[in-house]
């Protein structure tokens, strides 16, 4: 898991738990923060995933053309 994803993994689960704090309490603006914070963590998680496939589809790219120039070299 990259560093990333644990703080958005991290600040979802803190939103959560403010989030139901918030619920039990009865104070609106605690649980309105918590879904603020659990909301930004899911972003912070999905946009972690997406650089890490970016980063994966590049290797790809690179190994497929270093692949096709050794072929070319033969």
């Amino acid at each position: 898991m990259s560093k990333e994803k644990l703080e958005g993994t991290l600040e979802k689960a803190s939103g959560s738990v403010k989030e139901f704090a918030g619920d039990v309490t009865g104070d609106k603006k605690m649980k309105a923060e918590g879904t603020v914070e659990k909301v930004a963590g899911k972003a912070k998680e999905v946009a972690a995933d997406v650089a890490d496939k970016a980063k994966d589809l590049a290797s790809d790219a690179k190994d497929a053309v270093e692949g096709v120039i050794d072929g070319l070299k033969k």
